[in-house]
């Protein structure tokens, strides 16, 4: 699943689009991975323009964040839909994940 992506700073910041689920999961999984074997340590999932993600897709973020802190980095998520906000919600996720509002608030929290 290809996604944009920009830089600011430290901070790579990666701008899904769509749906994340079973059929696409495993491409966005080996996307993610590239950029941290590439050496970036501080990622934001801007996940203002992403409609829907599966438990397959969670599994994703899950383990950028652990691969992440494995290596001193840091996961951030930013601009979370409603709908997209309900599943990590149900799921634990915004428990043990740093969710920022704004991608602003994101960058900051990580520089």
């Amino acid at each position: 699943m290809p996604f944009a992506t920009d830089k600011s700073g430290s901070a790579l910041i990666c701008h899904p689009e769509g749906q994340v689920n079973s059929a696409n999961a495993a491409a966005f999984e080996a996307d993610l991975m590239a950029q941290v074997d590439k050496g970036e340590q501080h990622i934001v999932l801007d996940l203002g323009r992403l409609d829907y993600i599966s438990s397959a897709g969670l599994r994703v973020v899950l383990l950028l964040a652990k691969k992440l802190k494995q290596s001193g980095g840091a996961l951030i998520l930013c601009d979370i839909q409603p709908n997209v906000r309900e599943v990590f919600e149900i799921s634990g996720f915004l428990a043990i994940l740093k969710v920022c509002a704004t991608r602003a608030e994101a960058i900051a929290a990580l520089n």
